[in-house]
Order: structure tokens, then sequence, then C-alpha cells
């Protein structure tokens, strides 16, 4: 009896990791799919955003670093990149957070007046007012 009942889960198992394997495949190429369809979806509405220039104020800036740690042929590899982030407030008192390039990051300094100009979420430039 202790036999069948061991038997009857291998049985068990062999009957759902298939279908666990194939759930947790479809949820990550679902949320592939998905990310690839807002990334899209955002550089459409950029695209077909106007092109504004307008006065704005440095308020505020941060970055962001993300690592990563591989090994190959048991060589164990890092890596890291970062992101760059500019807020921007207009003259109504509304804010707007953009990514930038790392050389853009350095020239900005927090308080700098000037004219902003960017399309949707797409940062193009910030003309200093001397």
């Amino acid at each position: 009896m202790g036999f069948h009942s061991g038997f009857g889960m291998y049985s068990l198992m062999d009957t759902l990791f298939p279908f666990i394997f194939f759930i947790v495949f479809f949820i990550i190429i679902t949320v592939f799919i998905l990310s690839f369809a807002q990334g899209i979806r955002t550089w459409n509405k950029n695209n077909h955003s106007p092109l504004l220039t307008v006065p704005a104020k440095v308020v505020a800036k941060r970055s962001h670093t993300s690592h990563s740690h591989n090994t190959h042929d048991n060589i164990p590899h890092s890596s890291s990149s970062t992101s760059y982030y500019v807020t921007f407030e207009f003259e109504s008192g509304d804010r707007l957070e953009l990514h930038v390039a790392s050389n853009e990051y350095g020239y900005l300094v927090e308080g700098d007046m000037g004219k902003l100009t960017f399309q949707g979420t797409r940062y193009k430039n910030f003309e200093r007012i001397k």
C-alpha cells in the first residue's frame, strides 16, 4: 500500500509539472509582450505629441543605478547601468520628470531657469536663461 501511494505521488508530479511549467512560461511571455507593447505605445504617443518649448526651472535631479551579476564559463561578471532624471517645474506649478543623457545631467543645476524643449516624455533641450 505504501508503494502505491508513493507511485501515485510521482504520477501526480509527472502530470502537474508540464502544466505548471506551461503556466509559468505563459506568464513570462505575457509580461514580455505587454512590456514591449507599452514601449511601442509610449514611443508612438511621443511621436504624435507636439514639440513644446516652455519656461521652466530645474527643481530636482536623481540617478538610478542598476547592477547585473552573472557567471560565464565559471568567471563572474558584473556590470552596472545608470539612468539620469531631471524634474522641471513650469510657471503653473506643474512638474515633469524627464530622462536625460548623462552629459545633459551634468550640465543642468538645480535652480536653473530657462526654456525646456520636450516632446511627450522625451527631453530635447534646456536653454538656460543667463
